[in-house]
């Protein structure tokens, strides 16, 4: 037996009117396919879980809603996300009414394909985003650390994350003074091992 939370139920009620009835067909749709369906919220949006994998999602926004399935890539007949077109996320693209979607048997029968993925394990390849280039050196640090060499030992053994945070604390300064302040508070503390944040680090 599946299960309805309440969250999703408030999160309806939140929603904008026109989103009102496309939200309440889609839950009604999933559950009809996938008794098993158990809803929760990921997000900040409703999500529909089967067999403790991701299903399918829906959302609602100011002027449009979605709606998508998790392994939509591997579904024949359903569109790809178009998120990464510029239009909206999700497999249908921005939904300002119901007819925007496909019929209710074509929906059962993509939930069921969706169902028959996740009772298979099939998992879906998330692309790896690519690592930030490394962050260029203010030639006053540089020059700082080149003074001091406990300090750019330990720069250079710091992860690129590490040095990220200096370098960005440093280059957001407004004022001449100010970037001498942080670059020397940064050899200073990069000399004895610390992190930008080491405040807020857990011992």
């Amino acid at each position: 037996m599946g299960t309805r939370d309440p969250r999703v139920d408030a999160y309806i009620a939140k929603s904008a009117d026109f989103a009102k009835p496309i939200l309440v067909h889609l839950r009604e749709v999933v559950h009809a396919a996938c008794p098993q369906v158990e809803e929760t919220m990921k997000w900040s949006s409703p999500h529909f879980d089967y067999k403790d994998q991701m299903m399918c999602a829906m959302a609602a926004f100011k002027e449009h809603a979605i709606f998508g399935f998790w392994k939509g890539s591997l579904i024949e007949g359903v569109a790809p996300n178009r998120n990464n077109g510029g239009d909206a996320m999700g497999n249908y693209g921005k939904l300002r009414t119901v007819k925007d979607l496909p019929s209710k048997k074509e929906l059962t029968s993509f939930i069921k394909r969706a169902m028959k993925l996740n009772d298979e394990g099939i998992t879906v390849s998330r692309p790896k985003k690519a690592p930030k280039p490394e962050a260029k050196v203010p030639a006053e640090l540089k020059a700082a650390l080149a003074k001091n060499k406990k300090a750019v030992a330990t720069w250079e053994a710091f992860p690129p994350s590490h040095r990220r945070e200096y370098i960005e604390w440093i280059d957001d300064a407004k004022r001449p003074e100010t970037k001498d302040k942080r670059v020397a508070q940064t050899v200073e503390w990069v000399a004895e091992g610390k992190g930008r944040n080491w405040k807020y680090e857990r011992a």
